[in-house]
């Protein structure tokens, strides 16, 4: 077993170990041969002694053994005596008197002598005074309205922490002013002091570890929501996966969003929206989970030139990305619409509407549906066209004579594109004799870009015209009036009456 000294360093009793001794032995002898024979030498001797012995107290010295790495730390945090006369350091040399408060001192966070952050230690080593005094009156300042804690952590934000050797010396004031008050004049007031900081310490333990649960359950939850949504965007628009990562439930499949971009937009643009889009997504994504990490470990990196690049480069996307969706939506300006109307050459008492081609009928890849617009859109990557539903209704016409008329509306960047736009949909309808064939859908014809494009069919007859739909066509009529309507597998009539269109039967097919 290691022999163990005792010794009394500022009126304080420690056991030190046989080698350590030795070692501060040598160390204090060589400040009391620098400083023996200056004026005021015994008192920066005796200023040293208590500062070693508060620097032992906060390694825990007093509760142990004082062991050669904390006689090293210390001499790493006083410094060596030959390093007492370098510039910028005050010593026993100077005229100037021990206590002026402020002189020659920097204002630091002490890493050394903190509950905290360190704030109340370095404000006692600045003004000359034991930390535990500021302590309490920041508690009293909290008491109002909680100033103090807005104080605390101001300046907490503010001042830099005294982590170098010679930061702590700038702190201090040199070595002359290394030892805080708590010396030989002051012991009882030290001791007082001593007693309130060890409750204080009491309660910023307690206090850290509550914070410490809090800011870790906060950060697991940052954690799960960033990368549940990073997996979600994964899932979504890489891999196209359905179900729980897209909203199908809701008639709309996100998936196939990024492939109806190549519809809407010029072509050279629908590289840099897709990586512009996806930039701006998972940066604030993976912040989320980066964040939520340092929460839950709390390790200190410098990584401000990190976060200050993301946030450019975030900052940035969204800019070019807001600039190239406004330069392709003046292309959605004004709206225009064609009118084509078709009569029947013969008035029919009974009129058969028959659906032409279906949406059934269609090779198709993907479909996007609006439920709240009852619009939806079928995409054919091989033939690079765009189907979309037509509506149907039925009106009463007064002038005894029956016919079709069909109104195509587009966008575009003026008025006479929106109208070029609207001409060049395609639609089929025929009329042969009593029946009506009308197409479930219109074309968008390859080569051309979506333009918030739609057909609607309007078909006017007599007073009591006996009107027959197929299911198709009867699921074109209500797609726009009922949205729980469900067309009847049997054929259906329906009378054209003064108050509209009436449903009258069905018979068997």
């Amino acid at each position: 077993m290691d022999k163990t000294i005792n010794i009394n360093l500022g009126g304080t009793l420690f056991q030190i170990d046989e080698e350590a001794y030795k070692i501060l032995r040598d160390y204090l002898r060589s400040i009391d041969m620098r400083f023996r024979n200056t004026p005021g030498g015994n008192e920066t001797i005796e200023d040293i002694e208590t500062r070693i012995a508060e620097i032992f107290q906060s390694q825990k010295g007093t509760a142990g053994i004082v062991s050669i790495e904390n006689v090293v730390d210390m001499i790493r945090i006083i410094g060596k005596p030959e390093d007492f006369d370098q510039p910028g350091t005050e010593t026993a040399t100077n005229n100037t008197s021990y206590g002026d408060r402020g002189q020659g001192k920097k204002l630091f966070r002490n890493p050394e002598n903190k509950i905290i952050g360190g704030v109340c230690g370095g404000l006692g080593a600045y003004i000359n005074t034991h930390p535990v005094w500021i302590r309490l009156l920041f508690v009293l300042l909290t008491c109002f309205f909680f100033a103090g804690v807005f104080v605390y952590v101001a300046l907490w934000i503010a001042l830099p922490g005294a982590d170098s050797d010679s930061q702590k010396k700038e702190m201090y004031g040199g070595m002359r002013n290394l030892a805080q008050p708590g010396n030989a004049e002051n012991t009882q007031s030290a001791k007082v002091g001593n007693a309130f900081d060890a409750i204080f310490k009491a309660i910023g333990k307690v206090l850290f570890i509550i914070v410490r649960i809090i800011l870790i359950v906060f950060g697991t939850m940052i954690v799960l929501c960033g990368f549940l949504a990073l997996l979600s965007f994964i899932m979504i628009f890489v891999f196209k996966y359905p179900g729980s990562f897209s909203t199908d439930a809701f008639g709309f499949n996100m998936a196939y969003l990024p492939d109806f971009l190549n519809y809407i937009i010029s072509p050279p643009s629908v590289p840099w929206v897709k990586a512009l889009t996806a930039i701006v997504l998972i940066v604030p994504m993976l912040a989320l989970i980066y964040g939520g990490i340092r929460l839950i470990f709390w390790f200190r990196v410098r990584d401000g030139f990190v976060w200050l690049a993301g946030f450019v480069i975030w900052v940035m996307s969204g800019a070019a990305l807001s600039i190239i969706l406004f330069n392709e939506g003046v292309g959605f300006a004004e709206t225009e619409q064609t009118v084509s109307q078709e009569f029947f050459s013969t008035v029919p008492d009974t009129l058969y509407i028959v659906s032409g081609r279906k949406i059934s009928d269609l090779d198709t890849d993907k479909e996007i549906e609006i439920p709240d617009e009852e619009y939806n859109i079928f995409i054919s990557e091989e033939k690079k066209e765009l189907y979309i539903r037509t509506s149907l209704d039925i009106n009463s016409d007064e002038r005894n004579s029956a016919s079709v008329t069909i109104r195509k509306h587009s966008a575009g960047r003026s008025k006479l594109s929106a109208i070029e736009n609207a001409e060049r949909l395609e639609y089929g309808f025929k009329i042969t004799g009593d029946t009506l064939f009308l197409d479930e859908f219109f074309t968008i014809p390859s080569g051309s870009k979506w333009s918030m494009d739609y057909v609607g069919v309007t078909v006017s007859v007599p007073e009591n015209t006996v009107i027959h739909m197929d299911r198709t066509s009867e699921l074109l009529f209500h797609s726009a009036d009922d949205d729980d309507f469900v067309a009847d597998p049997k054929k259906s009539f329906w009378l054209m009456s003064e108050d509209g269109l009436d449903y009258i039967g069905h018979q068997n097919n």
